[in-house]
Order: C-alpha cells, then sequence, then structure tokens
C-alpha cells in the first residue's frame, strides 16, 4: 500500500527550511505552494513563498494588489496565523541588476547594468529566469528571517532547469562566442575592426537586438568588467545547489491525475532521484472522489428506469455514473505512478468547485492537503 504524504509533518519540521514545489503547468503548484506556506505561517511558521509564475493570481488570493521582487508581508482582514506569512515573485532582471550590485562594486556595476550587451543577456540568456531564481532562494536562505521558505517553479520540464542553469549560464557567458568578443578588447583595435569585418554577421545573428559594430564593443567591455565577478557568481550558484540537496529541502512533486501530468510526474521522480534531490512526496490535484455508495451500473440502471417520470432524479444519477467514471480512471492512473515509483508518498486533494481567489480558497486546499 502506498505511503500516504504527511504535509503537517513536513511543514511542522522546524529542520524543514525549504519546500520546493514542480510539476507540469496548469497543474495548481502556484495555489499548492500558496496553501501550503498560508497554512505552515497558521501552524507558526515564519514563512515566505517564492513564485515565478507571473501570473497574479498568487498575489490576488493572498489579498494583495501585486507582488514585488522582494517579500511583503500578507496582512489581510481574517488572516491572524501565529506565524507570519510573506510572499514575493521573482523579477528576473531585477535580480541579475542585485547581483552584479553585490559583486562588482559601485563603479563598475554602473558600468555593467548600463552596457547594452548586458540589458540584452540579462533576459534572454537560456537558463537566466532558473540562475535567478536560485540567487534570489539563495538570497532568502542567507537572511535567516524565515525559517520556511516555499518555492513555486516555472512550468513544465524546465521546472527542473534551475539545476542545470549554473553550469548553462556559465557555460554561455564562458563560451567560444564570448572569448571571441572578449578578445579584441584586449588586442587593441586592430583586433576589434578584424572581427567585425569577418565575424559580424554570426554575431548579428546571435544578439539581433544590437547592431553592427557596437556590438562587438558592447559586448567584448562587459565580459571584461564582468570577469572579475564570474568566480562570486558561481559561488554561489554552487552554494545554492547544495542547499537544494541539504536534509532542510523537501522537494514536491504536484501532478493533476492526468496521463500528461502523471508522465511529467514521473520524470521530476527519476531526476530528483538522480540528482540526489530529498523527494518528499505526489500531491495528486484535483481528484474527484465520489462520495456516496453508489456503482456507475446501479446509477445508470435507475436513470434508466426513473426517464420517464422523474427527469431531474434522472440527470443527477446519470452525473454521479459520469463521476464514479472519471474517480475511477484518476485511481488507475494514480495506480500506475505508485506501480512505477511505489517508495513515493501520495497524498490526493480533492478539486474544489471553484477556483481560488482568497485566503479562505487557499486554507481550504492546505485542510485538503493535510486531511
Amino acid at each position: 500500500m502506498t505511503e500516504r504524504l504527511d504535509v503537517d509533518a513536513l511543514i511542522d519540521d522546524p529542520t524543514t527550511r525549504i519546500v520546493v514545489c514542480c510539476g507540469s503547468g496548469g497543474v495548481g503548484k502556484t495555489t499548492t505552494a500558496a496553501a501550503l506556506a498560508l497554512r505552515a505561517a497558521e501552524r507558526g511558521r515564519q514563512t515566505v513563498v517564492l513564485t515565478i509564475d507571473p501570473a497574479r493570481r498568487l498575489a490576488q488570493a493572498l489579498g494583495l494588489r501585486e507582488l514585488g521582487n522582494h517579500p511583503r508581508q500578507v496582512s489581510v482582514a481574517g488572516f491572524e496565523p501565529k506565524g507570519e506569512l510573506w510572499a514575493m515573485m521573482l523579477d528576473m532582471r531585477r535580480t541579475f541588476d542585485d547581483m552584479v550590485r553585490t559583486h562588482a562594486g559601485p563603479e563598475r556595476a554602473e558600468a555593467l547594468l548600463a552596457n547594452p550587451f548586458y540589458q540584452t543577456i540579462s533576459t534572454s540568456f537560456s537558463g537566466t529566469q532558473e540562475y535567478m531564481a536560485m540567487e534570489k532562494l539563495g538570497q532568502l536562505a542567507a537572511t535567516d528571517e524565515w525559517d520556511l521558505i516555499v518555492v513555486d517553479t516555472p512550468p513544465s520540464r524546465s521546472a527542473l532547469d534551475f539545476l542545470d542553469a549554473p553550469n548553462r549560464l556559465s557555460s554561455a557567458l564562458d563560451g567560444r562566442m564570448i572569448r571571441l568578443l572578449t578578445g579584441p578588447a584586449k588586442a587593441g583595435g586592430w583586433g576589434l575592426r578584424k572581427v567585425v569585418s569577418t565575424g559580424f554577421s554570426i554575431f548579428a545573428k546571435a544578439v539581433s537586438t544590437i547592431i553592427g559594430g557596437q556590438l562587438l564593443a558592447d559586448a567584448s567591455a562587459f565580459m571584461q568588467a564582468f570577469d572579475s565577478m564570474f568566480g562570486g557568481f558561481r559561488e554561489r550558484a554552487r552554494k545554492t545547489a547544495e542547499l537544494l540537496r541539504s536534509e532542510g529541502t523537501s522537494f514536491l512533486v504536484v501532478a493533476a491525475p492526468e496521463p500528461d501530468a502523471l508522465r511529467e510526474a514521473s520524470y521530476f521522480v527519476e531526476r530528483l532521484g538522480g540528482e540526489n534531490m530529498p523527494l518528499a512526496g505526489l500531491v495528486a490535484n484535483r481528484t474527484h472522489p465520489v462520495l456516496a455508495d453508489l456503482s456507475a451500473t446501479a446509477a445508470l440502471s435507475a436513470a434508466e428506469k426513473l426517464e420517464s417520470t422523474a427527469p431531474l432524479a434522472t440527470a443527477v444519477l446519470q452525473l454521479h455514473a459520469d463521476r464514479v467514471a472519471l474517480a475511477e480512471r484518476e485511481k488507475r492512473l494514480l495506480a500506475r505512478f505508485t506501480r512505477a515509483h511505489p517508495g513515493v508518498p501520495l497524498v490526493e486533494v480533492p478539486a474544489l468547485p471553484s477556483d481560488v481567489h482568497d485566503i479562505a480558497g487557499l486554507r481550504e486546499i492546505g485542510d485538503r492537503l493535510a486531511s
């Protein structure tokens, strides 16, 4: 029998410092992360939830007009937690800017931030968002202001790209194109002219938002300024990667009881195992359990007999039969997952009748997570 995931034991454990919610898109990760954080705060934890989802649903559900790149405390009527709840949404560009200011010193930082090449790559390099999520997580953990950090992640398989982001971004900034861009300024003006004349078409295609030889000059200046902070950049990424593998971190895989979502969940479970990441369990979100003890066959048989005399009762019985069929399908899909991953604890979260849009809705999700 599959072990039940005990959510309250997870969030009540003082050694649990970080909970990362991952899964494919559209399965309710953002709502799950917010509900977990709210429940933890109401049970006495000093909690912050970090979302990487650009949608504003989390802010609205928490009674905030908007979320920014720095945590804001949630304080609304009727919400009086034993602990505290803070929330923030990752601003990739501002996080990159803050990191540059931290590592480069005032004068060099301003030169980097004003550089057109930096302004392009800070939002367009593959892996930038995931790296900045790691950077922000590292910053939050380093302050010791919160004893629990709940992290929402980007959708689909990119949700685990933050594990690769430091290497991918470092490789991109340390690759052949960048080294060639860095070389001309070191070699003097002649080298710059040579690269402009022989290689311009390649670089113009690579970074199409900046035109002409100015691209190379900006890139070269950027890399020379960036070179001195590259070590700190990688070191922080290494520390955050260690943090994600530490005993105080737990990963929750969130999935809907649908074939595609559960295939993605299997991918996450296997990837986390391969990376030695601490997996807490699977949240099967928006399930449809049957509450009445009546089989689909019996419901359809009764509906057939009542069709001519009681149309309303007939419709209710048919709806019940559909619900039973849906519940059985979900059970089969979840059973297939648990056969493939017998050691993964699981909790089913029944679907709410409407979307979550306030604290009460998040609290209800938390209750269902723990029930």
